[in-house]
């Protein structure tokens, strides 16, 4: 038994799993390494698969030039769309990032084998349970569905606005350091009235040294707080993954 497949359709296929990989290596929560190469090339292929069909008419011609440009294109449509997922998920490890500043854990530097890079003992932790809140709530199936959803508004004959990426570039940064210092502020404010506070008895009393009570006082107080802030949290990852959906929308022109 033989299974005939029109070439468009087959270039269609090809080109929309190169859009996906290059969108999966870079976007959260696929791009972690403890998801195999293996499974992200499956997975890339199962999204391509579901959008072939209606993109199958925008494939095109079988020549060097066209194909050779259309996979330059789908890459670069591919890196955008995650590289504006992945910054509106930073904001999570950011604030993390800065929890650690301003409570003494960012002397715990470690390195970090699965991303092969430094991180701070809250910033993984944000990392990683925003991660988990993310399967766990769903929020992957809609970044997945809007990342599907780009196919039918910018096809595979469509080319990328290079100047509404430099605008959406801009605003995702901006909103990640807003996002950063929303989630992580309240406990900064907290951390730096105790460094006033501390300051204030140690002029008041300088027999008392205050200071040196410092370090086990703020981690104290970083650990409370940061307990009592966990339930915040999945309504942070909630907010997050709308905001992705947006900016892609935006990006594809939606």
């Amino acid at each position: 038994m033989e299974i005939s497949v029109p070439i468009g359709t087959f270039v269609a296929f090809l080109l929309a799993t190169v859009r996906s990989a290059a969108w999966l290596a870079i976007s959260p929560p696929f791009s972690s390494r403890v998801i195999p190469p293996r499974v992200k090339a499956l997975l890339a292929a199962g999204l391509a698969l579901v959008v072939t069909p209606r993109i199958a008419a925008t494939a095109p011609a079988l020549e060097v030039g066209p194909l050779l440009g259309a996979i330059l294109q789908q890459v670069a449509i591919g890196v955008a769309l995650g590289f504006l997922t992945a910054l509106v998920f930073s904001a999570i490890q950011a604030a993390g990032d800065l929890i650690d500043l301003f409570g003494g854990f960012s002397l715990a530097f470690a390195f970090d084998p699965l991303m092969q890079t430094g991180n701070s003992v809250f910033g993984k932790i944000y990392g990683l349970l925003a991660t988990t809140l993310l399967f766990a709530s769903g929020g992957h199936l809609l970044i997945i569905r809007g990342f599907l959803a780009t196919y039918d508004v910018l096809p595979l004959d469509a080319s990328l606005s290079m100047g509404r990426l430099g605008d959406l570039l801009t605003e995702g940064v901006v909103q990640m350091f807003l996002s950063a210092l929303q989630i992580a502020g309240p406990l900064i404010a907290v951390l730096f009235l105790a460094d006033v506070g501390l300051g204030l008895l140690t002029r008041v009393a300088p027999a008392l040294n205050a200071f040196s009570l410092g370090f086990p006082v703020k981690i104290m107080l970083t650990l409370i707080l940061v307990g009592m802030a966990f339930p915040l949290l999945p309504v942070a990852v909630d907010e997050l993954t709308k905001r992705s959906l947006y900016l892609m929308a935006r990006l594809v022109g939606a």
